[in-house]
Formats: C-alpha cells, structure tokens, sequence
C-alpha cells in the first residue's frame, strides 16, 4: 500500500539507514543490517543515491514479510519507507 507523499513526510522515523553514495546491492544490504533496531511496527527511513533502489527496496520489503510504504526524490537523493511488521 503506498501512501502519499506528504504523509510519508510527516511519518515518524525509529531508524534512518543513509545508504547514499552506494550502489546496488549497498542500500539493501544496509537496511538488512539495520532492520533489527527498528520495532514491530516501527518505519525505517532509507536514503539512497541508486535509482535501482526504488525496484530493489520494495522487493526485499515484500519477500521479508515487511511493508513497503513507498519513496520520493528530495535534493538529489531518495527517501524510501518501510514498516516492520514481524
């Protein structure tokens, strides 16, 4: 379920993993090393600087049983949202 732009925005953050300057597979491999601070229900902030990440994150999110709240662009890199659901 993708939220809206603004929403995502105003979401609260429990982990931001800043994956920028790094290229496939460094922004997933950050998330999978950092997704265990985040709490059951707890959202993690991704920043990446890979377009190839806007495919990449969703898919892991997805096959790890997570839910992927969705991405925007800001300032020359992407924010991409998750929520831990287990």
């Amino acid at each position: 379920m993708a939220v809206a732009v603004e929403d995502l925005k105003d979401l609260h953050v429990d982990v931001t993993v800043d994956a920028r300057g790094t290229s496939c597979p460094g922004p997933i491999l950050a998330a999978k090393k950092n997704i265990g601070q985040v709490p059951v229900g707890g959202v993690m902030e991704v920043l990446a600087t890979d377009s190839g990440t806007k495919k990449d994150l969703p898919a892991w999110t997805l096959k790890v049983g997570n839910e992927y709240l969705g991405d925007y662009d800001d300032a020359g890199y992407i924010r991409l949202y998750l929520r831990k659901v287990k």
